[in-house]
């Protein structure tokens, strides 16, 4: 059994990462800004905290004590490079001064590549406003990779479409590289198989560093 501090608990990813590691023994400690509007995550083997992933003091205040830490924060309410750049920052100093050593982010597909050297992104046609988002989130990876920190992460991409928030949990997917892995059906990626990686990577560590694709 792990200690597992979840940052972003109250998103989709973040809901299904707690209820996951939860079913598997562990006790989370579920991080949201604003824990009086996330009261429902608060339960058995749950501590539900404030914090801000963006602030490396607040980070390593709510991350202490813990063996690994999830990452799956996002907003949409201030500049996507700004945020995500600031979260990987501030999470490898706080979860360094903390003495976490183990730290899986959910990344986005959209990052994925489609050919050497090719993200998704900058394909022809790729909508602006979807790209502007995913800028930030390859702006995070880029730091991520340029720190020096004694923090293992892990960067999880999931099919860049759309996840299926009601699907149950088969505990089935497939791992590739930094590529999009290419589709067998037109059946979402639930996000409760998105977390059984994400827990699966705390528990038995297979990447190291890297942008790992994910999917059905």
């Amino acid at each position: 059994m792990s200690e597992i501090v979840i940052f972003g608990a109250g998103g989709r990813a973040g809901r299904h990462a707690v209820a996951e590691a939860v079913a598997r023994g562990h006790r989370v400690t579920a991080v949201v800004r604003d824990p009086a509007a996330y009261q429902d995550l608060a339960g058995d083997g749950v501590a539900l905290v404030g914090g801000d992933a963006t602030d490396a003091d607040s980070v390593a205040a709510v991350a202490a004590g813990h063996d690994a830490a999830i990452s799956a924060v996002a907003r949409l309410d201030t500049p996507s490079e700004e945020f995500f750049v600031g979260t990987a920052n501030a999470l490898l100093d706080g979860l360094a001064r903390a003495g976490v050593g183990r730290l899986v982010l959910v990344g986005i597909g959209t990052t994925l590549q489609v050919a050497p050297g090719v993200m998704l992104l900058d394909t022809p046609g790729f909508p602006a406003d979807a790209r502007t988002f995913s800028l930030g989130h390859a702006a995070a990876l880029e730091a991520l990779r340029a720190a020096r920190t004694g923090v293992d992460w892990v960067v999880l991409a999931p099919p860049p479409t759309l996840l299926d928030a009601e699907a149950a949990r088969t505990g089935r997917y497939r791992v590739g590289g930094d590529q999009v892995v290419p589709a067998e059906d037109d059946v979402l990626f639930p996000y409760a198989d998105l977390a059984a990686a994400l827990v699966d990577e705390i528990e038995a560590p297979k990447h190291h560093r890297a942008l790992v694709a994910v999917a059905r």
